[in-house]
């Protein structure tokens, strides 16, 4: 994949420790994760112990406590940083991955769990022995997840789960899988439990790696759930909860996708420009066209303004300002962005654009589910009209 160039997109977001832990981390990635980025695209999966590896240096799960091995650090930022290092290699199948587990799954655990509950399962989360998923999204169900058929009924000694899931982020690798399952039939939003269900349960299947567009190297699996038993100890938070706790860490979980979607974009752009450069035709640069000028002057404007915007946004979170229909923003209009940008990256490479040798291409076909999950950007758009006071 290449050196990334460095960064020219000005920005006054990270201090120094969090640009070193940025540089430490794409140095380990350079040595461990570039050589055997295509195996995991060939593959469809990130090797699990993989994970013991990036635990090892710290950079899993950081805001933990010291109690149970994490280094008590809850600045989003370094989140940012560590996504931003996957992506100037175009490594998003590892930024996914990370991403799921440091800015999405955590929270729950952090927020929902009691004290038994983080002893037993956050140290092994910092190693890196225990890698998480959540499982919400259910066959026929999409965004709706008020519509929830997979239910964990309480049967005087245990809850009993049963149901599927689908499009599971780690599904495959997943030791612990945060699953969203109803537990009063006759309630809708207010009928929702959240469990842990743990590798090897009886009656815990996985199905398919699923085989998509993009985002090859990470795992996405079908969850199967038969008469699953849950200890009363895997509930986490309260019960018929549910709904309100999903809700709670969406917008971290859309500012994530936003900001490492905007990374990835600024690579495309400079492999782009690093391509047209080279590249000659007609006895000249493509570089000194006049379109290819004029297309990189619009990409380049249009990436600085939405850097800005989202190190705003980025600041706001870490203050505790960070609003849903702000979250809603970022992730719907630089997800967009992300996708104009990709496709006029390929156009510029021409033939080879297509070619999957060349990251523009791996990175045009994994640009696309970021328009739909975390919410589907006309979600987004909802809650965006619903703050402005228009439904």
């Amino acid at each position: 994949m290449g050196n990334p160039f460095k960064n020219q997109f000005k920005r006054d977001l990270f201090d120094e420790e969090h640009l070193a832990v940025k540089e430490n981390f794409k140095r380990f990635l350079e040595k461990e994760a570039v050589p055997q980025a295509e195996e995991w695209e060939k593959n469809g999966i990130i090797p699990h112990a993989f994970f013991k590896k990036i635990g090892a240096l710290g950079y899993l799960c950081m805001p933990v406590g010291e109690q149970y091995g994490g280094a008590g650090i809850s600045d989003f930022r370094f989140s940012v940083a560590l996504n931003e290092a996957c992506m100037d290699y175009g490594l998003m199948s590892l930024a996914t991955d990370m991403s799921l587990i440091n800015d999405v799954a955590l929270p729950y655990f952090l927020e929902l769990t009691n004290d038994e509950q983080k002893s037993r399962w956050l140290p092994k989360m910092v190693s890196g022995e225990y890698v998480t998923a959540i499982a919400m999204t259910e066959p026929g169900g999409g965004s709706d997840l008020a519509a929830l058929k997979t239910t964990a009924l309480w049967d005087g000694q245990d809850y009993i789960m049963n149901g599927s899931k689908t499009f599971i982020t780690n599904g495959i690798n997943a030791d612990l899988v945060l699953v969203a399952a109803r537990t009063d039939i006759e309630k809708r939003h207010g009928g929702i439990s959240l469990f842990v269900v743990e590798r090897g349960m009886k009656g815990f299947e996985r199905g398919r790696n699923l085989d998509k567009v993009g985002g090859h190297g990470q795992d996405t699996a079908e969850l199967f759930f038969s008469d699953v038993r849950l200890p009363k100890g895997n509930l986490i938070g309260v019960e018929n909860d549910g709904f309100r706790q999903m809700m709670f860490n969406l917008a971290q979980e859309r500012l994530a996708i936003a900001s490492s979607s905007l990374s990835y974009t600024q690579s495309a752009y400079r492999w782009t420009k690093e391509y047209i450069v080279e590249r000659k035709a007609f006895g000249q640069s493509i570089a000194s066209f006049q379109n290819s000028r004029l297309v990189m002057a619009e990409i380049r404007t249009e990436l600085e303004i939405a850097q800005i915007f989202i190190d705003r946004c980025i600041m706001d979170h870490v203050n505790g300002n960070l609003t849903s229909e702000q979250a809603a923003m970022a992730k719907w209009w630089i997800t967009e962005l992300q996708g104009r940008v990709m496709d006029r990256c390929v156009q510029l490479h021409g033939g080879y654009g297509y070619m999957t040798e060349y990251p523009i291409a791996r990175a045009w076909a994994d640009a696309r589910i970021t328009r739909i999950y975390g919410g589907a950007n006309e979600i987004m758009k909802e809650i965006i009209a619903k703050a402005e006071g228009l439904l």
